[in-house]
């Protein structure tokens, strides 16, 4: 215990990182204890008295959500929500007496065990339209009353468990709609952990430090999660909040953690004795995890000002998940190596020692004298890449993929591909026009002068005549599009619908004729996001670089920024675009075909990304910066910056980038997307921005980078994310091994 007293190297003020390091080394089976306590304890808590998923879709204010709002005042509650379909086939007919029997029994026990639920058979005279020309195929409507997506999925499951007992000669039936589809999740996190896994153990070379992180996110994303299930009594979060809370928990806990596990190690090698070790990687790496941190939750939060329920709900578990692996980084990781003192770097691979050197002339050294040498040709080819990385954003459509986006083994897409053979891909994504009859025969015969007139309409494969309630006071048409829900035509003839061609019907008629269901209602959120974008980007993009300046007292760092960050986005964007709406290479990422961005895929990638992007510049700048004060000389800064962080930030980037990458393996179009926008804007941050613009610029910019007006450095708050210097009194030996806690 002397021995360790007298080679203590703290100020005598200590800092309050320094102070929490302390006392999580210090009491580290308390705190080790404390969290195992935590852990076992919310997840208790959450498990019983925990919420439900909300999985809402509304939009206030919109026209389809009127519409709904009409039809339920109107009593046609059975049309209000989703319409699914019941697609089935036999080659002998339809009409066979024995698939008759068997259907019209389906369709019968359907409605007498489903709550509010109606059917409309190829057999009734309302249906007679929905047999196909050759009698092959048929479909019945299967009309719900608004609800949420969870008591969808529970008419789902009765619907399903009856139709396993539906045979005739012949006879293959399949379910069509968003609700049928298989809602199998594949174990992305777990293929993310194994693969971050590995990638530890070749940057650390050790099996002892490879195990920190992977325990400090593991620990981290479970609380997050229990604390998930507690909020959804409070606040609705849709049903996948769990996945993207995954997903972004998981990568920044492990990348987290592995900063600040680096940054005591190499104290080690400098001959630091453990504790003063700890607190040496809490006030340096643990400052810069704080503030990427807090600043990852703040670009979440901003999504709860888009002003729509389900993206507040995601914002919010999202960010629990962040605040809790950020927590466990901090106190838990500490702990953790204050149990394996000098011994962190035991059970080490062959390379190990090679990864624990910090050679001069290693290969991040070379590259940042490479880069120093040729700022220009570096700083203009890494902007000209990203640029033309981005320049399909510019065609970006917002909207939802439909079924025919699914595997073939999903009776939803069999669904699908029936019902385009038998009948065209618009009767996938039905319109409903409706509007209230007050002035009874006058307001029905300017819908049945629609229904005629859309009958006759390009791009409109039928329209149904005008189906009156019973109290006469509302009136409702269906419009069945040419074109699928998904493709831009769709998208357009809504637009038209409302903009041209049922004004143009109605004319002056006081007739409010307004146009709803799944496919408009798709059509109004994609367009509510997309007005709403740029705002929510100014808003990130204004308060990241205020912190930015006030942490680096600097004008033209942060700028840059904000700048190398929406060039590393807007790639990502780009790529996208290439892939899910163009189709380039889309059958590797196993998409049907090509189709919109999910119109809540944008936002919610830029909140991530903005988030870690900063992870990755406060990192980077933190420690050029404690250079920079260090020497007082910018190149050197930059040069001694780069190569401290090059190595942790690239395998933070591929601890991230597979993370991201393996929810492409799942059956959802939208994680999908997620995935790999995800996986691509960082893999580009990590690479493009951080090792090569970001060193370019600020060798060409030289002592500029720390400009700011005196003025501006008066009024602005002080907040260090770099530590001061090391004491000069540190005494240097070599590390010659130890017993845990030394």
């Amino acid at each position: 215990m002397a021995n360790r007293t007298a080679t203590r190297a703290l100020p005598p003020q200590t800092t309050m990182m320094e102070r929490i390091a302390q006392y999580c080394y210090d009491h580290r089976r308390l705190v080790g204890g404390g969290w195992v306590a935590l852990l076992i304890g919310l997840s208790v808590i959450g498990t019983v008295f925990g919420g439900e998923f909300r999985t809402s879709f509304s939009l206030p204010g919109s026209e389809s959500q009127d519409a709904i709002d009409l039809l339920n005042e109107a009593n046609f509650g059975d049309r209000t929500g989703l319409q699914s379909q019941i697609v089935f086939t036999n080659d002998q007919g339809v009409d066979d007496p024995a698939t008759k029997d068997a259907m019209e029994k389906f369709f019968t026990d359907i409605e007498a065990n489903v709550e509010n639920v109606s059917i409309v058979s190829p057999y009734s005279e309302d249906g007679a339209r929905q047999v196909s020309q050759d009698g092959k195929i048929a479909y019945a409507e299967i009309n719900f009353e608004d609800r949420i997506f969870e008591e969808y999925m529970t008419a789902a499951e009765e619907i399903i468990a009856i139709e396993k007992n539906v045979s005739a000669n012949g006879l293959d039936v399949e379910l069509g709609g968003d609700i049928f589809a298989s809602q199998e999740m594949p174990a992305s996190e777990i293929l993310g952990v194994l693969g971050a896994m590995v990638i530890l153990l070749v940057a650390f070379g050790s099996l002892l430090a490879m195990g920190m992180p992977i325990i400090a996110a593991l620990f981290g994303i479970g609380t997050g999660f229990a604390l998930v299930n507690l909020t959804m009594n409070f606040v609705d979060m849709p049903n996948f909040t769990t996945p993207v809370a995954a997903m972004i928990g998981i990568g920044v806990g492990i990348d987290y953690a592995l900063f600040i596990v680096t940054r005591y190690r190499n104290a080690l090698h400098a001959g630091v004795e453990p504790r003063d070790a700890v607190s040496l990687a809490l006030n340096t790496a643990g400052r810069a995890v704080l503030f990427a941190g807090i600043t990852v939750v703040i670009s979440l939060f901003g999504l709860v000002f888009m002003g729509l329920d389900m993206i507040r709900g995601l914002a919010i578990g999202a960010s629990l998940a962040v605040l809790m692996t950020m927590l466990a980084s901090l106190t838990l990781v500490p702990a953790l190596l204050g149990f394996a003192g000098k011994n962190i770097d035991r059970f080490g691979l062959p390379h190990g020692k090679k990864a624990q050197a910090d050679d001069p002339n290693s290969f991040w050294h070379r590259w940042s004298h490479v880069i120093q040498r040729y700022p220009w040709p570096a700083a203009i080819g890494g902007l000209l890449l990203l640029s033309i990385l981005t320049i399909p954003v510019f065609s970006m459509r917002l909207g939802f993929s439909d079924a025919g986006n699914r595997p073939e083994a999903d009776t939803s897409r069999r669904a699908y591909d029936l019902l385009s053979d038998g009948f065209g891909p618009g009767f996938n994504g039905p319109m409903l026009v409706a509007a209230e009859t007050p002035r009874g025969d006058q307001d029905r015969a300017v819908l049945t002068k629609i229904s005629e007139t859309l009958n006759n309409t390009p791009g409109i494969e039928f329209a149904s005549p005008v189906i009156v309630n019973e109290a006469g006071t509302a009136a409702i048409i269906q419009v069945i599009p040419t074109t699928s829900p998904q493709d831009e035509e769709t998208a357009a003839l809504v637009h038209d619908l409302r903009d041209t061609i049922i004004p143009g019907i109605v004319g002056s008629e006081p007739t409010d004729v307004l146009l709803g269901g799944v496919t408009p209602g798709s059509q109004d959120f994609a367009d509510f996001t997309g007005e709403r974008l740029p705002i929510f980007f100014a808003a990130v993009l204004i308060l990241s670089f205020l912190l930015l300046m006030v942490v680096f007292r600097s004008v033209l760092v942060p700028l840059k920024a904000m700048l190398m960050n929406l060039l590393s986005i807007g790639a990502a964007y780009g790529i996208l675009v290439a892939v899910f709406q163009w189709g380039w290479g889309i059958s590797l990422v196993g998409v049907g075909k090509e189709g919109p961005i999910d119109a809540w895929v944008p936002m919610m990638l830029f909140a991530i990304v903005f988030g870690l992007s900063m992870d990755y510049e406060v990192f980077l700048l933190s420690r050029i910066r404690e250079e920079y004060d260090r020497t007082g000389k910018n190149a050197t800064a930059v040069a001694d910056g780069l190569a401290a962080t090059a190595r942790v930030i690239t395998a933070a980037a591929a601890i991230m980038c597979l993370v991201f990458a393996s929810f492409i393996l799942g059956h959802d179009r939208a994680l999908k997307l997620a995935g790999l926008g995800l996986a691509v804007a960082v893999f580009l941050d990590a690479t493009i921005v951080r090792m090569i613009l970001v060193p370019a610029t600020m060798e060409l910019l030289g002592d500029l980078n720390w400009w700011m007006p005196k003025w501006l450095d008066r009024i602005l708050p002080r907040l260090h994310v770099e530590a001061p210097p090391p004491a000069p009194n540190v005494q240097q030996r070599p590390v010659r091994g130890g017993t845990p806690g030394q």
